[in-house]
């Protein structure tokens, strides 16, 4: 297996980044029609977008039977030992499958996540195979995973039209899990977490799914929405800061929708124009790096 991800692995050490650089794609779920794209095949850092595919691995082995919702996940050091955002259980502490789900979905907790990994796969190491594996069958082709969580790691990364193929496999394949990607809040005992995606709950139609954040990724999210029974994916990889990306996402999925309503009345639309006339900033790849804005992220990394 290992030989497999040779030639990727070594692409992406070919290809440093030297820092966050903006990629987007807007993707039509129905059809897989890509609607708008911008470095779409360029590698980037996912940073906690990983965990998209930490929970589809978890969902396959919920729905093939070998993981139960209240099997317990024990904590180990390793687990423990992660760099926030967390939940910050210690060693041989547990929750449950289910728990952990929505503690992983809504905190991004990278503590919980290595967790998961080793209760399915006995280690993240092993996992991580499983995850990258998965990530080929789906037809993501830029596309390597080192670890659950999305922590920085050179052996790490993807593109922003292989996060949109993950999203959309995820709301078809696994349709009932998911919806814990909409919850704006979880209650785990007393604390009360809060959902890093701002945009649940603001944008019409948007129902989840990732948000993410590392100094080596910048600020990205993918999520979806419908409306009028279509569902559109957007996704924005390597955003100076949190705002900026949650209004370019905002951006995209509106202008996503008028353009299908365009198509519906008989017309063509011209989806540049339409997303300038948003507001939304074309062909930002070929501008200078902006310095990152942190100041709206827990503990700085890990969102």
């Amino acid at each position: 297996m290992a030989a497999l991800f040779a030639p990727l692995a070594m692409a992406g050490a070919a290809s440093p980044l030297g820092g966050p650089r903006f990629a987007t794609v807007l993707m039509d779920a129905d059809t897989g029609e890509i609607l708008y794209a911008e470095q779409a095949t360029a590698i980037r850092h996912p940073a906690s977008i990983t965990k998209v595919m930490t929970l589809y691995i978890v969902f396959d082995a919920l729905d093939a039977g070998r993981l139960r919702l209240d099997d317990r996940v024990v904590m180990s050091s390793r687990a423990v030992a992660q760099r926030p955002s967390k939940l910050g259980l210690g060693i041989g502490q547990s929750l449950s499958v289910e728990e952990a789900i929505s503690v992983v979905a809504v905190k991004s907790a990278n503590d919980i996540s290595v967790a998961l990994a080793e209760k399915v796969a006995g280690s993240e190491t092993n996992f991580a195979r499983l995850m990258t594996a998965k990530a080929r069958q789906l037809g993501m082709r830029q596309t390597v995973f080192a670890n659950a969580s999305g922590l920085p790691d050179p052996a790490h990364f993807t593109s922003a039209q292989d996060i949109a193929i993950l999203s959309a496999a995820m709301i078809r394949n696994h349709p009932n899990h998911y919806r814990c990607f909409s919850e704006q809040s979880y209650s785990y005992g007393k604390l009360r977490l809060a959902n890093h995606n701002k945009l649940l709950g603001v944008v019409r139609g948007l129902d989840g799914i990732k948000t993410g954040f590392t100094n080596d990724s910048g600020f990205t999210l993918t999520a979806s929405a419908v409306r009028d029974g279509r569902r559109l994916i957007a996704v924005v990889l390597g955003s100076p800061s949190g705002w900026q990306r949650d209004r370019d996402i905002t951006s995209l999925l509106n202008t996503g929708f008028t353009a299908l309503d365009i198509r519906r009345n008989g017309g063509t639309e011209d989806m540049a124009a339409l997303l300038s006339s948003s507001g939304f900033t074309l062909n930002r790849s070929l501008r200078p790096v902006p310095q990152l804005v942190a100041l709206d992220v827990e503990e700085g990394d890990g969102e």
